[in-house]
């Protein structure tokens, strides 16, 4: 750490100021960010603190940090952060996670962090052109890390685009129907029929059938009993077992714990691969995972909240069935059997997915539907794999620039700095 920094309590550099309680602001639209606890969770029309800024969860389970380049509001359960001197807000940010004041606890039932269990805590303080050079480094990181995440979010959007053309709105077929021309190559195009026939769903393109979604996979299984794997299972590298938290983003190839190949082997009925589809049966209801077939794993195990399906190659494709059960009407189906006691839960969860009644097109569209996909798929793992190389970066150097231990020089940074 170089002779420049000083050595500083939080108490003495910044105010926790409260947020508001706000009724009345829209889950997706809105010129201004309102921030909770736990993170975004709306937009309003005026701010509450200008931007740029800096939120810190005040109570719940989990208290986060969160950085707003704009003027933002904050409601009642969080801080928002006002310095007493000139600081670089975006250095207070990562400060603020390096020093984890959002993990400070004032021992009530509700964990809470308190102002005055903050303040007292000690922090190093750099001049304010050498916290402009390490949110400058810091801050690119993030900065191409959320560009990323917005460049594979567009990605799914095209796949789920083509999904609802092609197999809800049939668009080809009703295009051919009324002697139009969609623009489709002759030979995709003529994959498709032009007329449409009656079925228990209504008309549905000729030749295409109304199946029950067990027909379509080789497998379908439930994840381990509780006993069968605990805490006390987990290892420090292994087979890494797939949790709720694993299908957030159709499928996050991280952040696993793990239990021994003898464990997994035991656990076998439970053992997913690379293209099988898992879906979670019980807790947070609606998630549907594809585990890529360019996994970083070979097998992994499901936990208890989940199940898997292993789609035959021979009569669908993994991709379709995927798009199928992430579809509105596929979450609709899957939330049909939902129980309204206890934990949320699908009853009977092996026979209610199984009955689930789906469309089965003809493997030669399907086949069509995922070669369209394929660029579009390899495109989204080349750039998650770029943004878990980004991310390991950032988490290596946050501490050391943080602390003063890495020394900063105006050659390390990678932009022109954020205010």
């Amino acid at each position: 750490m170089g002779n420049e920094w000083r050595a500083s309590t939080w108490g003495d550099e910044i105010t926790l100021e409260y947020g508001k309680a706000l009724r009345g602001y829209d889950a997706t639209s809105g010129r201004v960010r309102v921030f909770g606890s736990n993170g975004p969770i709306g937009w309003t029309t005026e701010p509450l603190a200008p931007g740029p800024g800096v939120v810190l969860g005040r109570k719940g389970a989990y208290r986060g940090v969160q950085y707003s380049p704009d003027p933002f509001y904050v409601i009642d359960t969080a801080y928002y952060v006002v310095p007493k001197t000139e600081m670089d807000m975006r250095w207070l940010y990562y400060a603020i996670q390096y020093y984890k004041l959002g993990e400070i606890n004032d021992g009530s039932p509700i964990p809470s962090t308190t102002r005055s269990a903050v303040y007292v805590q000690d922090l190093a303080v750099p001049p304010l052109n050498e916290q402009r050079r390490i949110a400058d480094i810091l801050g690119t990181l993030d900065d191409k890390i959320a560009l990323n995440r917005q460049m594979n979010e567009t990605l799914q959007a095209i796949a789920h685009a083509l999904f609802r053309s092609w197999f809800v709105d049939f668009d080809p077929v009703r295009a051919k129907s009324e002697g139009r021309n969609l623009g489709l190559p002759e030979r995709l195009d003529a994959q498709f029929p032009g007329t449409f026939e009656q079925s228990e769903r209504g008309a549905i393109p000729s030749g295409w059938q109304v199946v029950s979604l067990g027909s379509l996979c080789r497998r379908v299984a439930m994840g381990p009993f509780g006993s069968d794997i605990t805490t006390d299972n987990f290892v420090d590298s292994g087979v890494p077992v797939i949790r709720g938290r694993n299908l957030t983003d159709g499928f996050v190839d991280e952040r696993f714990v793990f239990v021994s190949e003898a464990k997994a082997d035991e656990l076998r009925n439970a053992n997913a691969f690379p293209g099988d589809i898992v879906i979670t049966h019980r807790g947070t209801l609606g998630q549907v995972g594809l585990i890529p077939t360019e996994s970083r794993y070979s097998r992994y195990v499901v936990s208890q909240s989940q199940m898997l399906l292993s789609v035959d190659p021979a009569i669908a494709t993994p991709r379709y069935v995927f798009e199928l059960l992430r579809s509105s009407a596929g979450q609709h189906a899957l939330l049909t059997n939902t129980s309204q006691t206890g934990v949320p839960a699908i009853a009977r969860p092996t026979t209610s997915v199984k009955s689930i009644q789906v469309l089965r097109p003809t493997r030669a569209v399907l086949e069509s539907f995922d070669r369209l996909l394929d660029p579009l798929i390899a495109l989204t793992n080349c750039v998650t794999g770029e943004t878990r190389t980004l991310a390991s970066l950032r988490e290596a150097l946050l501490p050391g620039l943080v602390s003063g231990q890495r020394n900063v020089t105006a050659e390390t940074t990678f932009g022109e700095g954020n205010r």
